[in-house]
């Protein structure tokens, strides 16, 4: 099921259209209310979200999307004004998995949309990562480091999932930017290191494991 919030009547109807045609089942809101309503009874695969919606907007959806355990790591496509970047930078670090700038096809749409959730397939493999005196519990979304539990950002999160998981493997900062923050995401390679500096501090002296590998990137040893 994919959920999309835009308040365009038009729009909503030939997104949802579409996404039938393409296979998936689809249900349109107008406006936030009636998206929270409906994510009390069903947790969609992925939503796809306007930024300008009547009354609650969509950064404050997204904002309360990841604070919640239940949908903190729901796939989330915005739909942004093309040429707003302030509002496709905020919603990357809210922790948005794409962006759509409008007018979209909606060829791209659908193709956005699979490439997401072949890309959050290694958020649903609900298993216990140790490493190194780093533990992460990805059921409970929970991480700990030397015994101490560690408070994590989204991507912070995803980062280090992606190095639990690929043990000795290096990632060039593009890599890491098409891996956590979107295939089509571009941005500073600066955002990696800054990033990764904050991941190593949260973890501590196990920190250290995350390397840097001079030229290329980083990989986790």
């Amino acid at each position: 099921m994919i959920y999309c919030v835009e308040d365009d009547s038009s729009i909503r109807d030939l997104m949802i259209y579409t996404l039938k045609i393409a296979g998936f089942e689809a249900e349109g809101f107008a406006e936030a209310q009636s998206f929270w309503e409906a994510l009390d009874k069903e947790l969609p695969q992925l939503v796809i979200l306007d930024i300008m919606l009547p009354g609650e907007d969509g950064i404050s959806v997204l904002r309360k999307l990841r604070a919640q355990p239940p949908t903190s790591g729901l796939p989330v496509i915005m739909a942004t004004a093309k040429g707003n970047e302030y509002d496709k930078v905020v919603g990357l670090d809210l922790g948005a998995d794409d962006y759509l700038c409008k007018p979209f096809g909606m060829m791209e749409m659908v193709s956005r949309i699979r490439a997401v959730l072949r890309r959050t397939d290694y958020r649903d493999q609900k298993t216990l990562l140790t490493h190194g005196g780093i533990t992460v519990d990805d059921a409970r979304h929970k991480v700990t480091s030397g015994g101490r539990e560690v408070t994590l950002t989204l991507k912070e999160y995803d980062l280090l999932l992606l190095f639990m998981r690929n043990i000795g493997l290096v990632f060039t900062r593009q890599q890491l930017l098409s891996q956590v923050w979107g295939l089509e995401y571009i941005g500073e390679t600066r955002t990696i290191d800054v990033h990764i500096g904050t991941l190593r501090t949260k973890l501590g002296e196990s920190g250290e494991l995350i390397q840097t590998v001079r030229g290329v990137g980083y990989r986790m040893e």
